[in-house]
């Protein structure tokens, strides 16, 4: 009998034969819209919780899906100020370390926070779907966690005090195990640690500070029985290579990776890929058809083995039903969709955008590309270190954030010839593409652009 739902996740990160690719629809905050409930309502309510988890998972036929998508979790608890919004989780507002390099000792704990809502909805879900469905139990990753604590310092940290920054990634490592203990407990099948912000640091970075906290929190978390995986967001290709290294059963990644020379990496380590269905461009703003037809050319070029489709990263609010459907579809019954698909012609989505006259400005201008720092850990930081320029420079530099949630941003970012996220363009012209760099960098590249105009 070929194999389904949670077995078939279960044999693919065995690396057994398998007859279709497993589906993980990351139904974040997207879960809530399909009961009616916004973010903060699903986020801070058991019940809800576990009604648009148990809708997500009969809705879209999932294979395996995510208890929450909310890199905040550990950080409430820990002392930063949180704002809430209707369609994204919560932001981090306020970051406890950002005057000072003292290193907590506060672990969070399973009664704290909201972590008894989250823990209960994973049991419940346990208990609902645990036989047909693999429950992923996400934890935010010690290099998000710091940034989420220090703040755009620590980018700073990382050229200047390369000690501090390993005692604070060591402390976050402790609570990340401490938090996949807490999930081990109420039933999840595989812990990934998410963090997105390690596509914003470079390989030489990822090697010096966090090869060895990952190595210790994938070791002892299978060293409970479960599986592991490691969530990065945004272009993480340079570090694709250490990641491997790190041992992870398997790594997802979002659509500014290119699926086909990840593979290649990942393969010749035996690591499962999961991805990368675009977010916004294909799922949020394309057509059922558009979204079909992204998976079979995903199947297409990869296989089926080593793999797990998924999207990019949690999934917008307003993504239409109907889209998440057509993918488990194509997924599930790609023959059929083959044959729905043999008229499909994509929609235009690269018409001209009317552009800034660059060379006549009244004034410095930094534009911002994100998918959405409302959303997205390493945006959310771009954004933060952009921003903080205009304290320094004030009048003399307008700064703009375009997010791809909106279908004229994307059409911005198509006409400009922008394939990857977040990045930070001065006039104009690209400066910083999926790398933060520290403020004083940045400053200096303001100051000489100001000083030769």
């Amino acid at each position: 009998m070929d194999a389904h739902g949670k077995e078939l996740v279960f044999k693919v990160l065995n690396h057994e034969p398998v007859d279709q690719v497993p589906w993980v629809p990351f139904a974040g905050v997207h879960a809530g819209k399909l009961k009616g409930y916004t973010a903060t309502e699903l986020l801070t309510d058991k019940n809800r919780l576990i009604e648009c988890l148990l809708e997500a998972n009969h809705l879209y036929h999932a294979d395996g899906q995510p208890i929450v998508f909310d890199l905040q979790v550990e950080v409430e608890i820990l002392g930063c100020e949180l704002v809430w919004v209707d369609k994204a989780p919560p932001a981090v507002n306020s970051h406890p370390l950002a005057a000072t390099q003292d290193i907590p000792e506060k672990i969070p704990q399973p009664n704290e926070g909201r972590l008894p809502i989250i823990l209960d909805a994973c049991s419940a879900l346990r208990n609902e779907v645990g036989e047909q469905t693999a429950l992923f139990g996400l934890v935010t990753g010690p290099l998000t966690l710091a940034s989420h604590l220090r703040g755009t310092g620590l980018f700073m940290d990382i050229i200047r005090d390369k000690n501090y920054v390993r005692s604070l990634l060591s402390y976050a490592k402790d609570v990340a195990i401490a938090m996949a203990g807490y999930y081990t407990s109420a039933g999840a099948d595989i812990i990934a640690v998410v963090d997105p912000v390690v596509s914003q640091i470079s390989p030489k970075a990822f090697t010096e500070l966090l090869a060895d906290p990952f190595q210790d929190i994938f070791r002892a978390i299978k060293d409970t029985g479960l599986f592991t995986s490691f969530f990065v967001c945004g272009d993480a290709t340079k570090n694709i290579e250490p990641i491997c290294m790190t041992r992870p059963d398997s790594i997802f990644v979002d659509e500014n990776i290119d699926m086909i020379a990840a593979k290649q990496i990942t393969d010749q380590h035996d690591i499962i890929l999961g991805g990368n269905i675009p977010l916004t461009r294909v799922m949020l703003y394309g057509t059922q058809q558009d979204n079909m037809q992204y998976v079979i050319g995903l199947l297409d070029d990869l296989g089926m083995s080593n793999l797990i489709i998924a999207p990019g990263c949690d999934m917008p609010y307003d993504i239409p039903p109907e889209n998440v459907i057509g993918i488990e579809q194509a997924v599930h019954e790609p023959a059929s969709v083959r044959k729905m698909l043999e008229n499909y012609k994509a929609a235009r989505t690269d018409e001209p955008f009317e552009l800034p006259d660059y060379e006549h400005l009244d004034k410095l201008l930094i534009e911002v590309f994100t998918i959405d720092s409302a959303m997205c850990a390493a945006c959310g930081y771009m954004v933060n270190l952009a921003n903080s320029a205009k304290e320094k420079f004030g009048e003399a530099i307008d700064i703009i954030e375009y997010k791809s949630i909106h279908i004229d941003n994307i059409k911005r970012a198509q006409t400009m010839g922008i394939k990857h996220m977040p990045c930070i363009l001065i006039n104009g012209k690209m400066k910083y593409s999926s790398i933060i760099p520290s403020q004083a960098e940045y400053f200096k590249e303001i100051e000489t652009i100001l000083n030769n105009q």
